[in-house]
Order: structure tokens, then sequence, then C-alpha cells
């Protein structure tokens, strides 16, 4: 497990009540940056976005945690969306 206690641009993340009561229900987050802002002993601004299962952004937010209550976890994997042949198309005559 990475160390957590300071995140990186980057870092997808589960956030869940042990980082923060407000995440009752865990979320999946990816980090853009830690933000440089005066706070708590040990807690930290984050910003970034929220994802889906999928791993697609679907909110960009900033959030407050304990780092200590932070997860890593795997970056979801995508499949592919097949390319369609095309048949090669006719010249008129």
């Amino acid at each position: 497990m990475a160390d957590l206690s300071r995140p990186r641009a980057g870092d997808l993340l589960r956030v869940g009540p042990e980082a923060s009561v407000q995440f009752v229900r865990p979320i999946l987050f990816r980090v853009i940056r830690v933000l440089e802002w005066t706070t708590y002993d040990g807690w930290r601004w984050l910003e970034g976005y929220q994802v889906n299962d999928r791993g697609e952004a679907v909110h960009r937010r900033a959030i407050f945690v304990q780092p200590a209550g932070l997860r890593t976890v795997p970056a979801p994997v995508v499949a592919a969306h097949p390319r369609q042949r095309r048949a090669p198309k006719k010249s008129p005559r």
C-alpha cells in the first residue's frame, strides 16, 4: 500500500468513513492535487474527481479528509470497444 500521508496526483482512492464522517457511503476519488491550505493537524484538502465504477469522472470536487483513512484501489479495467471493420468502398466505374 502506498504512503497516503501525502496523496499524489493520479492516485485512485477509496474514500470512506475512516477518512471523514461525510463519506458514510464510500466513493472512488482520483486526485488532481493536494491543496496546501492551512487546516487541522492530520487533515488534508484534496482536489480531484469522483469517479464511477468504470473509472469515468462524474463530479469534480474538493474533499477534506484524514489521509490515514484513505485506501488505494487498483484502476478499473475498462474494456475497449471492438473496432468495427468497414468494407472497402467500391470505386464507381
